[in-house]
């Protein structure tokens, strides 16, 4: 069985839905964690909250899906939130209070097969330099590496500033998966494909764009591949984005197309097998914005996907 290592934050999402505000274990990597967990995959976070209520309640719903943690998880100084306001659409707008400190020392060097990044964690210091030294000693011993940028101007600042790293870590990753609205906050005015192309140029052997109600592109080797979503009652879409990217791991993983070794990422992949992963993914997806909040299915709920 793969073992995957997922780097990131763990933090408290503050929902607000009609004036009332709820509190749910939330944060992208998190989320993409839980995601591979409830699909029975072997999976180990290195994240960082606080010993108080918040991080108690992360802890347990980490463990719920059988996800471990590094040793140094729980003793940050306090546990990180964002407040999530959401739209009669189901949209939602993220106001984020973070701490995040993580150090290579807090991380085990060896040991895992696939090694996932993305969001706040890979770019706000001091831990971001931790998550992308991670990236490159995962890549050089043969690891193959997604990472999904997840963008958050509100915390990331000028796309300008932030950009360098972004592309720094899409040079260390084997798969990227983006939104639409990432590649427009990056990229104003640029094609999804020229987007796609730049990150293949910088290393990345699989690139697929997510665009919303649009579906998904995805272009690998010569291969260029146009989805559409699952349709579905939408009830928000906290937490879409990373169910996807769980369930295209867990496929890919099924498929034995992890962990390969160096200079053999995806070796065996082919559009065909390409679209079963994604359509995959994508019934993921379709559960996950179903129901409140990042809830992520387990792998009974995918019979008959």
């Amino acid at each position: 069985m793969d073992k995957f290592l997922v780097l990131g934050e763990a933090l408290t999402d503050c929902v607000i839905r009609g004036g009332v505000t709820t509190e749910t274990p939330g944060g992208s990597p998190m989320n993409v964690a839980i995601g591979l967990g409830r699909l029975e995959n072997d999976v180990t976070m290195a994240t960082r909250f606080g010993g108080d209520e918040r991080g108690t309640a992360l802890r347990d719903h980490l463990a719920a899906s059988s996800v471990a943690t590094i040793a140094q998880a729980g003793d940050a100084e306090r546990t990180s939130s964002a407040q999530a306001t959401i739209a009669e659409d189901g949209s939602a707008d993220y106001v984020f209070d973070l701490r995040w400190d993580l150090s290579t020392e807090m991380i085990p060097a060896h040991g895992f097969t696939h090694v996932h990044a993305g969001s706040i964690g890979a770019t706000l210091e001091p831990g971001g330099s931790a998550v992308e030294e991670t990236l490159r000693r995962a890549s050089e011993s043969g690891a193959t590496v997604s990472y999904d940028p997840n963008a958050r101007p509100i915390i990331m600042g000028d796309p300008g500033d932030v950009l360098p790293r972004i592309e720094a870590l899409i040079g260390l990753s084997t798969i990227v998966k983006a939104s639409d609205e990432d590649c427009e906050w990056l990229y104003p005015g640029v094609s999804f494909a020229e987007v796609a192309g730049r990150w293949r140029d910088l290393g990345a052997a699989l690139v697929i764009i997510t665009q919303g109600p649009d579906g998904v592109e995805a272009w690998f080797g010569d291969a260029h591949v146009v989805l559409p979503i699952v349709t579905t009652t939408v009830v928000d879409t906290i937490g879409a984005g990373d169910s996807f990217m769980a369930g295209l791991l867990h496929a890919l993983a099924s498929q034995g197309q992890l962990g390969t070794g160096e200079g053999r990422a995806l070796e065996g992949l082919t559009k065909a097998t390409l679209i079963d992963a994604i359509e995959f993914a994508l019934g993921c997806a379709a559960i996950t914005v179903s129901r409140v909040g990042a809830n992520p299915p387990r792998i009974t709920e995918l019979s008959g996907i």
